[in-house]
């Protein structure tokens, strides 16, 4: 291999350093095809039927404004002592359980979604859950 540079390579190289026309950045040309609009909603400290008066309002309008991902969180209801106050509800600690069910018994909500599963540990694992809506129909 030689050291050397050709004159031709020379003029090339000069030529392209003076050039003024703007280079497009590759880096900056993101498409849109695998980035999912997501929403995250969290459920802490709502009573049963809010939480589901609530969930069926979220659904249907991020369907409509074309989010294609929630991620709910309820919590795990660990920390509730709900039993041993009697001026709480005794509602509060189970959203984790009865959200997705509500969801999964309501044949109008599920016209939007393509799946429910449970959250990764970054989006709060055990205490959250995912819907993964239809697009817009």
């Amino acid at each position: 291999m030689s050291d050397k540079i050709s004159d031709k390579d020379k003029k090339d190289w000069e030529n392209f350093l003076s050039d003024k026309s703007r280079i497009p950045n590759k880096d900056l040309n993101i498409t849109n095809r695998n980035v999912i609009k997501t929403k995250t909603f969290d459920f802490h400290g709502f009573s049963l039927d809010d939480a589901n008066e609530t969930i069926e309002k979220i659904i249907k309008e991020s369907q409509t404004n074309g989010i294609r991902k929630l991620i709910i969180i309820t919590g795990k209801g660990l920390h509730s002592e709900n039993e041993k106050d009697p001026y709480k509800s005794k509602k509060l600690g189970i959203l984790k359980y009865s959200m997705p069910e509500y969801i999964r018994s309501n044949p109008e909500l599920m016209k939007f979604i393509n799946e429910i599963k449970d959250a990764s540990i970054e989006d709060g694992g055990g205490g959250a859950f995912y819907i993964f809506l239809k697009k817009r129909l």
